[in-house]
């Protein structure tokens, strides 16, 4: 062990490459005598690449031309300093960043609505981003464990203003971990989180936003390296979220759909 103990914020560091090369050796010579942050070093590790892997395709894409058109007069008194492909990768680079700042804030508890409009996140995104964020965490997946399951029930349908339960998915093999209340685009959002006996976590991503949806249809998404089934029941927006076959995830869908009590019609999970 290095004579220098190992603080939370050098673990950061560690992860995102940012100490000097004999800091870096001395961490590692923790990790190796301390398993519980090994373990937290992992899951880190993990939710890093996976953020990245969601996000990164958001620099490929086009700037909206109404901002363009916003931003034209700015550049033009500027003497054209900033191009149209600056701004496009600036605009991308802040999307990306804003991103990471609701991966933090998806763990505060108390939801308080912008005061300025946002553009909406689509739900199998919203569900993805939860999911890659909360899932690799090992000290604290949830805000309330399975153990309390009732207070868990009570504190998630008050805050969303409906009853909101968490499907029974032992006979897949899945088991509940717990859950936790997360933003939406306009208000709050649940999520349960489930795992097996390997570890394999998948998560339910539940809103009541949905209200001028139309398509109850299943639908499936690959945001990076999540696989998503999701889909629209009234005001209620429905996504399962895993690193799992999509065949597997279907068949958990379907377990999920069949305990619901509203239902959409002709579900179909293998429907892209």
């Amino acid at each position: 062990m290095s004579a220098i103990p190992v603080n939370e914020n050098e673990l950061h560091a560690y992860v995102d490459g940012a100490l000097t090369a004999a800091r870096r050796a001395e961490v590692e010579a923790h990790l190796a005598t301390h398993a519980d942050d090994a373990a937290r070093v992992a899951a880190w590790s993990t939710q890093k690449q996976a953020l990245r892997a969601l996000c990164n395709p958001v620099l490929e894409e086009p700037l909206p031309e109404r901002l363009l058109a916003a931003a034209a007069p700015a550049a033009g008194r500027r003497g054209g300093f900033l191009s149209r492909w600056s701004l496009e990768r600036i605009a991308a680079t802040l999307f990306v960043a804003v991103l990471g700042g609701v991966a933090g804030w998806l763990g505060h508890a108390r939801y308080q609505p912008a005061p300025l409009a946002v553009q909406t996140v689509p739900l199998p995104r919203q569900a993805a981003v939860a999911h890659v964020v909360f899932s690799p965490d090992v000290r604290r997946p949830v805000e309330v464990r399975a153990e309390q399951e009732d207070q868990l029930v009570t504190w998630l349908s008050k805050r969303l203003g409906t009853p909101v339960r968490p499907p029974r998915l032992g006979a897949l093999g899945y088991e509940l971990i717990g859950g936790r209340l997360l933003p939406g685009n306009s208000g709050p959002v649940a999520q349960f989180m489930y795992h097996d006996a390997s570890g394999q976590r998948l998560t339910l991503y539940v809103s009541t936003e949905n209200a001028t949806h139309r398509d109850t249809a299943f639908r499936f998404a690959q945001e990076g390296p999540v696989n998503v089934f999701y889909w629209v029941d009234g005001t209620f927006g429905y996504a399962l979220s895993a690193g799992i076959p999509k065949g597997e995830l279907a068949k958990v869908a379907t377990a999920v759909y069949d305990q619901l009590e509203n239902k959409p019609d002709n579900p179909n999970p293998d429907r892209k």
